[in-house]
């Protein structure tokens, strides 16, 4: 038997205005799937500061439902990715302050990558192009206003993490345009996240059809210890302007 809740997305973790930051709304949903590697695909943007339901499925997924119909479904999934070597925390800072100093166009007030965001109000994934490498990357602390209540980042906001550097590496890295939105996020935490320490967050090309882009990311403390990874689908808009869910 499945089991459906009302859940509202609030106001401070959006992506876009009025649009829930996607990268949360997968976390919210892989928390309901009962698998260690969860792909969500979107379907359209999740309001903020309005209820929705989300619903467990008989196959250990997890879907949301607005009032236009289904948002976001969640589905048990696998995931072979080949990570490359993290940065170092010297590397990704000095690539994060470039990004930073030269931000590209589009960049608005997400709560994942946006440049007004505190460690305590966002995740400030601040990806900039390592020189030599293929790589973006940010470091980064989250702050403990963020912190659940065993001291660790919440799930859902891990997920948040390997959202955004996919979008600095198919703008940076590609040949994305601006205003390109997550498809589908497929990821794997593999250890709890620790607040107020340094953490380097990696994005890298997997492969580009047309208007779709594939990226992978990787999460990992200053040490270089793996703390999850991800591979997401990008998709360009049909035309030029801002879109996001």
């Amino acid at each position: 038997m499945t089991h459906s809740e009302m859940i509202t997305v609030p106001d401070h973790l959006r992506g876009y205005p009025g649009v829930a930051f996607g990268g949360y709304v997968a976390g919210v949903l892989a928390g309901r799937a009962a698998a260690d590697t969860v792909r969500v695909d979107f379907r359209r943007p999740t309001p903020v500061e309005v209820p929705v339901e989300l619903t467990g499925t008989d196959g250990g997924g997890a879907v949301l439902t607005g009032a236009d119909g289904v948002l976001a479904v969640a589905t048990p999934d696998e995931l072979d990715l080949d990570v490359p070597e993290p940065p170092s925390w010297e590397e990704a800072s000095a690539a994060a302050e470039a990004y930073r100093a030269a931000a590209p166009e589009g960049v608005v007030d997400c709560f994942g990558c946006g440049l007004e965001r505190t460690p305590d109000t966002g995740l400030r994934q601040h990806c900039g192009v390592v020189p030599g490498r293929d790589l973006v990357a940010t470091a980064w602390t989250a702050g403990p206003a963020l912190a659940d209540t065993a001291g660790k980042l919440p799930a859902a906001l891990v997920w948040g993490a390997l959202d955004c550097p996919g979008n600095a590496a198919g703008r940076q890295l590609g040949t994305m345009r601006a205003g390109a939105v997550t498809a589908s996020l497929t990821a794997r935490l593999l250890r709890p996240v620790p607040v107020s320490v340094p953490l380097v967050t990696h994005a890298w090309v997997l492969r580009e059809e047309g208007r779709k882009h594939w990226m992978g990311v990787a999460l990992t403390t200053a040490a270089g210890d793996l703390c999850g990874i991800a591979s997401a689908l990008w998709v360009d808009p049909r035309t030029g302007g801002s879109a996001g869910t």
